[in-house]
């Protein structure tokens, strides 16, 4: 299969008064396209920060990313938004809906922007996958948790995402509501044939994907463990 995201030598420093924080080290990994991914570590490893870089929200210091099959360094500001909202989902732990929208409209209006005549209608479908079919006028703060994310989880894949990233997913919920949101990410992903790139502190939930990354003090120390690590 075709690599979806490549990654080559990357290197991120931050600035903390008069000190440098280098918070990634010579990262090089690649995904597969439909590959189901996962990026695992202590709190403070870098996981975030590479995801983040990986979907283009911010510039590495030196290294490449290859995304979709175009250079994220070759782009400006504008032209990775545009890539990102034609090729790339999202999936936060806090959720990230609009509080003053519906699900229904949390869903609908980022697709309304993006000018797809149909936006509704598909909607109503991807809620109705999630279990939400009854729940389309309820705002985020009528919802439970679980019911949020699962909101989220419609909205990330209302683009037809090549590549989806989701950055622990199930951290704000618990075990049990969790584990019907993994099922439901991992089952929406394999239907829609999308790539699924996790960042998690959660190893069971690592063990589900097919490849796992390990980082540590922003090196990779472990990769392509197979799912009994």
């Amino acid at each position: 299969m075709a690599k979806i995201l490549n990654v080559e030598h990357l290197e991120k420093s931050y600035s903390s008064g008069s000190k440098t924080l280098k918070v990634l080290q010579d990262i090089s990994f690649s995904v597969e396209e439909r590959e189901t991914f996962a990026i695992v570590g202590p709190s403070g490893s870098g996981k975030t920060t590479l995801l983040g870089l990986c979907a283009g929200l911010d510039r590495p210091d030196s290294g490449n990313i290859t995304l979709c099959g175009t250079e994220l360094n070759s782009l400006n500001e504008d032209e990775r938004a545009v890539l990102r909202n034609q090729k790339v989902g999202f999936i936060f732990q806090d959720f990230q809906l609009l509080p003053t929208l519906t699900a229904l409209e949390n869903v609908s209006v980022p697709l309304e922007l993006q000018g797809v005549k149909s936006a509704s209608k598909t909607a109503r479908e991807l809620l109705g996958k999630v279990g939400l079919a009854d729940r389309l006028d309820h705002y985020p703060s009528q919802l439970s948790g679980g019911e949020q994310q699962r909101v989220a989880v419609a909205r990330a894949f209302s683009n037809g995402p090549s590549l989806l990233f989701a950055d622990e997913p199930t951290g704000n919920l618990d075990a049990e509501t969790g584990e019907k949101v993994e099922r439901l990410l991992f089952d929406l992903n394999k239907e829609l044939g999308t790539t699924l790139v996790i960042v998690t502190h959660d190893i069971d939930l690592a063990r589900r994907t097919q490849k796992i990354l390990r980082l540590k003090g922003g090196k990779i120390v472990a990769k392509d463990i197979s799912a009994s690590w």
